[in-house]
């Protein structure tokens, strides 16, 4: 730049210089050496002139192309990166649907196990039965040989009676089953293990897809509707308290009146139905079966039909008890549902109702009709209240379950009455929170945030069964 300015500046000195000569021309002829030599130095000056404007030329363009060599170099740099950073991402993905596979191998294996388990549950609670059955048998028999013996005390004994001394046999066979039921149970809290095992898997492998940071474009867009994780059914069989009298009890009324006070969990068998266990509450001296307990929020209740149809949870904790066990029990006579309440300024409140409840035919409708109370009444009288779930939706209650989450007794308005919902602490102050978790709202309007609840059920004639 500096050459081209010292040129702009040399060119009009020369033309001037020239325009002069020329205007001196017409004055004064002057000898021709003198015009020559005038001619001479501005040619040389004009030439060093655009000499340096060649060598400030060379400068620029060597500046120049070490400026592009220095972007080819950035260039390449930057090529390099996107090309390393594309084998990395390519390798994430590599790694994410080996993950995925992983991920989908051990959800089969942990249904192959549940499944597992649920059969070895079956099959213990018949060979439960058929104990209980043989046990009746062996009485009976001991029964009748002992009037044998004191009946006939001189009489020669025949081949049958000394074959009925004979019942080593049948102890022998009794004993087999016990240790059968044993081997079931240790292979059962095996298969248990195993299902932790996988879900602690699952989970691990689930936190590793999280922290993934490149994702399929599917995943975007997941559904937004709860899906609760499938639970297995409780089996407390370990610390089940056996009723020692002739065969199963329907309820724990039965239990009651058999000489057993204390609460806890015992093996019951409705009418046509099979063996299963429940808790049995004694409250005040009346023997109540627990079908419902909240208390900490520590099982998922938003279910599917099929789990709450069948149960889940705990016995010594939270748990649902099931529709169909549930329905086993109260079809067998007229029956009374007490619900027990407690909010977060530990006050406590109950309610009684009559009820009746149907089939899996009638989404297992309820009626009830208030008998007493020191709580205001939530829940719809005298009206037709559908189960429901998010997977089971009852026509004309389709939203009930998705806003409000769990399954629970509908009528034709959603309401604010569920107390398998979502299990929020204290601090859920927003009204949609509330309306998700277990909450009571009576008819006045007031709405009461619950801590924990229970359902109890205890049939009015309490020598129904005996």
């Amino acid at each position: 730049m500096f050459t081209i300015k010292l040129l702009l500046f040399i060119v009009p000195l020369v033309i001037s210089s020239r325009i002069d000569q020329d205007n001196s021309s017409f004055d004064s002829v002057s000898p021709e050496p003198n015009s020559r030599f005038a001619m001479l130095d501005d040619v040389k000056i004009l030439a060093n002139g655009l000499l340096q404007l060649g060598h400030g030329l060379k400068d620029f363009v060597h500046k120049t192309k070490g400026q592009i060599n220095d972007i080819f170099q950035k260039l390449n740099i930057f090529d390099q990166s996107f090309y390393d950073l594309s084998l990395q991402t390519r390798e994430i993905k590599e790694e994410e649907k080996e993950l995925r596979r992983t991920t989908y191998k051990l959800q089969v294996k942990n249904e192959e196990v549940k499944n597992m388990s649920l059969e070895l549950n079956s099959k213990l609670e018949s060979l439960l039965e058929e104990k209980s059955l043989l046990q009746q048998k062996v009485k009976y028999l001991e029964e009748q040989l002992t009037n044998l013996i004191l009946n006939q005390p001189e009489a020669p004994e025949n081949p049958e009676i000394t074959s009925l001394k004979t019942t080593n046999y049948i102890q022998t066979f009794v004993e087999k089953q016990d240790n059968s039921i044993k081997d079931l149970l240790q292979t059962v809290e095996e298969q248990y293990k195993q299902l932790n095992q996988q879900h602690s898997q699952i989970k691990e492998i689930e936190n590793q897809l999280r922290r993934t940071s490149i994702q399929e474009p599917t995943e975007i867009y997941l559904s937004s509707k709860p899906r609760a994780p499938r639970t297995t059914p409780f089996l407390q069989l370990n610390e089940v308290r056996n009723v020692k009298h002739n065969g199963i009890p329907a309820d724990c009324t039965t239990i009651y009146n058999r000489g057993e006070r204390t609460s806890g969990m015992y093996a019951i068998r409705p009418s046509n139905s099979q063996v299963f266990h429940v808790y049995c509450d004694v409250i005040t001296g009346t023997p109540w079966t627990l079908i419902q307990h909240r208390t900490d929020g520590s099982q998922n209740f938003n279910e599917t039909w099929e789990n709450y149809k069948y149960g889940f949870g705990r016995l010594d904790g939270e748990f649902w008890l099931g529709l169909e066990k549930i329905y086993s029990i109260v079809k067998q006579s007229n029956y009374v549902l007490r619900i027990e309440l407690e909010d977060w300024k530990d006050n406590k409140h109950y309610i009684e109702y009559s009820f009746y409840l149907g089939n899996h035919k009638t989404n297992y409708t309820l009626h009830l009709v208030e008998i007493t109370g020191n709580v205001p009444n939530a829940i719809p009288e005298n009206k037709d209240l559908v189960f429901s779930t998010w997977d089971h939706k009852a026509k004309g209650h389709f939203n009930c379950p998705e806003s409000y989450s769990g399954g629970w007794w509908w009528h034709d308005d959603c309401g604010e009455n569920n107390l398998n919902g979502k299990y929020n602490k204290p601090r859920a102050k927003s009204k949609p929170e509330r309306r998700r978790g277990l909450s009571w709202k009576s008819q006045n309007g007031r709405l009461y945030s619950i801590k924990s609840t229970k359902m109890l059920i205890h049939p009015t004639d309490s020598e129904s069964f005996e």
